[in-house]
């Protein structure tokens, strides 16, 4: 498994997004940064404090919709504690501002912690660790039979799409963002397609997301290149809405949050149409994190068809120095990754039969070296946990 942190490693993969992702504030007049505060782009403005403020309450700065749990909980039993220095782990995460720190081995509870005033019971923001949430829902439509095949067209679903880039598209690609599509997720560009997408004026009644994305031309054969868009997930999340008729977060309730046991409502804001952001900003408790985990390993019985979380957290999409599945970083030797900016991540090792989830508040959306020094606590853990 050694050869799945290196490949971990040689991609930045659990820390940061690997592509055009940044911090910086956007090279913008005051107007037009005034302008994207009001978008998606907001948290990449605030300050240490306001970032203290909001991930662990994200309902009271947007609007959003509640995922309800059930009153059965999966438990999370004590196991043996890790061992490792109680010192090295109060180092750890006082240098990446970890507000939750969870390692699940064989379903059991090896390490717990918390700090920047978080608690069990409370909420962190999960940024783009929401995409694997929203393609397991894909799963589960298709399990319900709303969705047919991964091979249909998204245009079959979504028809005021047609007409654009995204003729002749499939689902699968979408899922793997290797659509041809093309898009421009940098932050620092007042001018990219993140930033402007929530940003536009659309027809009452249209969905935003569609609006932005039936402009966008092909650059690329669909599933010759993967370019990370996290405009595909929101269209992913569209996809299931008119697939299933649903919000998301009702859904998400009845197939997972209800039927796997999470332990505490969930938040999922919304777009100014009122539907989910299916590509990001699902607020999450950190057991809860970690139960995200254990569905992935354990296969999500009743939840999706058999073999799809083998199937979703394989490879199908390559880029230099990792891998993408259907909206999971897949590792080398066999690991996968739900990651989100800020030092958000869920990681599963399946070998191992573990599970590291990590709710963070770092000082820029995506940092090198912290994800390095985060890589090098986490090879620390699998080494404790093979003890």
């Amino acid at each position: 498994m050694r050869a799945a942190w290196i490949g971990l490693s040689a991609l930045a993969l659990w820390g940061c997004a690997p592509v055009q992702q940044a911090a910086a504030p956007p090279r913008a007049d005051t107007r037009e940064a005034a302008r994207l505060r009001q978008v998606g782009a907001a948290v990449l403005f605030w300050s240490a404090e306001e970032r203290l403020r909001n991930f662990p309450a994200m309902e009271r700065v947007f609007p959003g919709h509640v995922v309800k749990a059930g009153g059965r909980v999966k438990p999370l039993p004590d196991g043996t504690p890790l061992p490792l220095d109680t010192g090295e782990v109060d180092a750890f995460m006082a240098a990446q501002n970890v507000a939750g720190l969870i390692v699940v081995q064989g379903g059991m509870v090896r390490l717990e912690r918390y700090g920047l005033d978080h608690r069990r019971d409370g909420r962190w923001t999960s940024f783009s660790v929401a995409k694997s949430v929203t393609s397991t829902l894909v799963g589960a439509a298709i399990r319900d039979g709303y969705i047919k095949s991964l091979d249909e067209p998204v245009t079959r679903y979504i028809p005021d799409l047609a007409g654009g880039g995204y003729d002749g598209v499939t689902i699968r690609q979408i899922l793997t963002m290797t659509s041809g599509v093309r898009w421009n997720e940098d932050y620092t560009d007042p001018n990219s397609d993140v930033a402007r997408m929530f940003a536009e004026a659309v027809t009452p009644g249209a969905d935003p997301t569609v609006a932005y994305m039936r402009k966008l031309p092909r650059a690329d054969p669909p599933g010759a290149k993967f370019v990370y868009k996290t405009g595909e997930t929101n269209l992913i999340g569209v996809l299931v809405r008119r697939a299933t008729g649903r919000k998301l977060a009702d859904y998400l309730s009845e197939k997972v949050w209800r039927r796997y046991g999470m332990e505490h409502d969930a938040f999922w804001m919304t777009d100014q149409s009122g539907a989910e952001v299916s590509g990001c900003c699902l607020s999450v408790s950190l057991r809860d994190y970690a139960r995200i985990g254990l569905l992935s390993l354990e296969g999500g019985e009743g939840i999706v068809p058999a073999g799809w979380f083998a199937d979703a957290t394989r490879t199908h999409a390559t880029f230099p120095g990792g891998g993408y599945g259907y909206q999971w970083w897949t590792i080398p030797g066999g690991g996968y990754a739900a990651q989100g900016i800020f030092g958000q991540a869920i990681l599963v090792d399946p070998a191992n039969k573990l599970v590291i989830a990590i709710s963070s508040a770092w000082p820029k959306a995506t940092d090198r070296e912290m994800a390095q020094a985060r890589l090098a606590f986490a090879m620390k853990v699998l080494a404790a946990a093979k003890r």
